[in-house]
């Protein structure tokens, strides 16, 4: 590729990830287009928070060959210490690139590789290309980590001038992408932390969670339809923010039901289903596809399959999507988690429950995709713990 090819083809990338919003939707992207520009096999994606490198997202093609259609990798999340001890941590302490032919080759440097991972999934990391993503004031917002370089006849090579070249020129147009989610991810919490002053349970951990089941769900349910990869990807955006926003009408609840430690009477019940109708009203002023989607979610996640649900009763397929989507991850979060009022139930019993109410409450082929989507949804909620 010529040297004008890869400035149309970074400006091309540079304007597609600008038109994403949610942060890990961008973050998933950016290290998709980083690997395919440079032939890299696997990678992982980390963002700078305080004094570690937050580990948010990981990619491996061999890996995700050996799985059955419409499964993904689980990854565990951790952080990486800002220092020189290990690969990403040095490239975040001195925003230097490190291009390293062979990780288990790398003795007399200050950092070390830790090769733990290879051990236990069978995979063998040698060629890796690692850089800062950095702010147009010099900031280190994350690190990007490029692993494998392969030819087209399967070998794998070490990356070349033109990858490093490349890398540091696309990690510096993304950040600006980057900050723009950081902040509407920023707007976001705040308004789930001003909810969650009024209503405890509405914990920033709960959204994240029932955000994220909603997108494994949705991906799963929308493939199995047939849905163009395209349609999928931006409803995947916007569905993530959406979906955070579900209870956001409780805002307009008052403390003495919200607060409550034991079972609504059947009045207190009436009330409190006046949050769905709240919170589609903070959103019903259309101003873009997200609004009208947070408005949806937020009108329709309780109302049910069999028309049996709230506040409008419609039923079956007229029930949006989405609403169906977050209806099923919201219930399944919320006996799975521990509440002033109840314990948590055990896995089997929520599942179990999900399958009973399939046809009733929920949407058989929602359910379906979520029983589907088992492995990611469990590796989601450990990644988002309650706090105590």
């Amino acid at each position: 590729m010529e040297d004008k090819d890869k400035l149309r083809e970074i400006l091309r990338i540079s304007l597609e990830l600008n038109g994403i919003n949610d942060l890990d939707i961008l973050l998933e992207r950016i290290l998709l287009e980083a690997r395919r520009s440079t032939g890299a096999d696997a990678g992982t994606i980390y963002t700078k928070e305080g004094n570690e490198l937050q580990f948010r997202h990981a990619q491996n093609d061999t890996l995700q060959a050996r799985l059955k259609k419409g499964d993904k990798l689980i990854y565990t999340s951790y952080t990486v210490p800002v220092n020189r001890n290990s690969i990403a941590g040095y490239v975040a302490e001195t925003g230097e690139s490190l291009n390293i032919v062979d990780v288990y080759d790398i003795s007399g440097t200050e950092y070390k590789f830790d090769g733990r991972y290879d051990e236990k999934s069978g995979y063998k990391t040698s060629s890796m290309l690692t850089a800062p993503i950095t702010s147009g004031s010099g900031e280190i917002l994350g690190v990007v980590q490029l692993i494998n370089k392969f030819t087209n006849m399967g070998d794998i090579i070490e990356f070349s001038q033109d990858d490093e070249l490349f890398l540091k020129h696309f990690a510096q147009t993304s950040a600006s992408a980057l900050q723009k989610a950081r902040m509407t991810r920023t707007l976001l919490m705040r308004m789930i932390q001003m909810a969650e002053l009024r209503d405890p349970k509405e914990t920033g951990a709960h959204v994240n969670r029932v955000a994220a089941y909603s997108v494994e769900i949705y991906e799963r349910w929308a493939a199995n339809k047939g849905i163009p990869k395209s349609i999928i990807d931006r409803n995947r955006d916007i569905l993530r923010m959406a979906a955070m926003l579900h209870d956001v009408g409780k805002v307009g609840i008052s403390d003495v039901i919200l607060k409550k430690p034991a079972k609504l009477t059947p009045d207190e019940y009436d009330i409190m289903k006046l949050h769905t109708t709240f919170g589609s009203r903070l959103f019903s002023n259309f101003e873009s596809d997200f609004d009208r989607m947070a408005s949806v979610i937020a009108g329709t996640h309780h109302e049910n399959w069999d028309g049996s649900g709230y506040p409008d009763k419609p039923k079956g397929d007229e029930i949006p999507v989405f609403g169906r989507i977050v209806a099923v991850a919201d219930v399944y979060d919320a006996l799975s988690c521990k509440r002033a009022y109840k314990e948590a139930w055990a896995e089997e019993d929520v599942l179990n429950e999900i399958k009973k109410l399939s046809g009733s409450k929920f949407d058989p082929e929602v359910v379906d995709a979520f029983m589907a989507s088992l492995d990611v949804i469990r590796s989601i909620s450990e990644n988002y713990k309650d706090t105590e």
